[in-house]
C-alpha cells in the first residue's frame, strides 16, 4: 500500500469512527489526504485510460454533473484506500449485520470479499471520481449494483469549499420506521474523508435493533468546480 495512505489510515481514530457510525450512520476522518494527493487525483479526471466508464448524470436522471469509474488495476493510492479502509471497517460491518439479524459475514481482507463478488458475477471495480460545475448536483441515492453489497462506503473531498467552489454540500438523509426523514449536511474540507452507511444501519429500539435507511447526495453548486473520490467496496456486474 502507498505508505502515506497506509499511515493516514493507521493513525485515524477508529474507536471514534465506530462511535460516530453507531450514533449517526457516518463519521468524518479529517485531513486523510494531503493537498498534493488531492490535486493529483482530481487532475486525473481527464485521463481516460484510467477509467472503465463515464457517466453524465443528467442523461440518467441522477442529477447534473459527471463521474467516472476507475478501471483495474486501480491506481496505487485508490487501491490503498480501498483495501486499508476495508480492513478497518469489516469488523464494524459484521457487528451491524449481527445486530440486524443477518447471517452475512464479511471476510477480514478485501481480496477475499472481491473474490466473493466475482463469484457472484460482480467483476467491475466501483471506486469513482466525480466532478461538478456550477449548477450541478447529485440526487439522493444509494450505491447498490448487484446482489452483494458491503454496508459501508467512503468519500473524500478533493476540492476546498469557499476557494474552489461554493455550495455543493454533502447531504445524508435517514429514514427510521414510522418516522419522517432526518437530513444532515456533513461539513467537509479538502482531504477529509466521510464514511457512511450504503443503505441500512442498526438503530436501537425498545424491541432490539431496527433498520434505519440512509441515502446520500450533493446539494447544488453555486460556483466553481468540485471533485470528490468515492470508495465503494463491492464490485458491479
Amino acid at each position: 500500500m502507498n505508505r502515506p495512505v497506509a499511515e493516514a489510515i493507521r493513525v485515524a481514530d477508529w474507536y471514534q469512527v465506530r462511535r460516530d457510525l453507531d450514533a449517526a450512520g457516518y463519521a468524518v476522518l479529517p485531513a486523510l489526504l494531503g493537498p498534493d494527493a488531492c490535486a493529483e487525483i482530481a487532475a486525473s479526471f481527464d485521463e481516460d485510460r484510467r477509467f472503465r466508464s463515464h457517466v453524465v448524470m443528467q442523461r440518467h436522471g441522477f442529477g447534473q454533473g459527471e463521474y467516472k469509474y476507475f478501471a483495474d488495476p486501480l491506481p496505487e493510492t485508490i487501491d490503498g484506500l480501498r483495501t486499508g479502509f476495508y480492513a478497518r471497517l469489516a469488523p464494524m460491518a459484521n457487528a451491524w449485520a449481527a445486530a440486524l439479524g443477518s447471517d452475512v459475514r464479511y471476510p477480514p481482507h478485501h481480496a477475499a470479499f472481491r473474490a466473493r463478488c466475482h463469484a457472484a458475477g460482480q467483476t467491475r471495480p466501483t471506486p469513482l471520481l466525480l466532478r461538478y460545475h456550477a449548477g450541478d448536483y447529485n440526487r439522493l441515492h444509494q450505491d447498490l449494483y448487484g446482489e452483494l453489497a458491503f454496508p459501508l462506503q467512503a468519500a473524500i473531498l478533493l476540492s476546498e469549499p469557499g476557494r474552489d467552489f461554493t455550495g455543493g454540500e454533502f447531504v445524508l438523509t435517514e429514514q427510521r420506521p414510522r418516522m419522517q426523514s432526518r437530513a444532515e449536511v456533513v461539513e467537509l474540507h479538502r482531504g477529509d474523508a466521510v464514511i457512511f452507511a450504503v443503505r441500512d444501519r442498526p438503530v436501537k429500539s425498545s424491541r432490539g435493533h431496527v433498520h434505519a435507511r440512509l441515502r446520500h447526495g450533493v446539494s447544488r453548486l453555486r460556483s466553481g468546480t468540485r471533485h470528490m473520490l468515492g470508495i465503494i467496496f463491492h464490485d458491479a456486474p
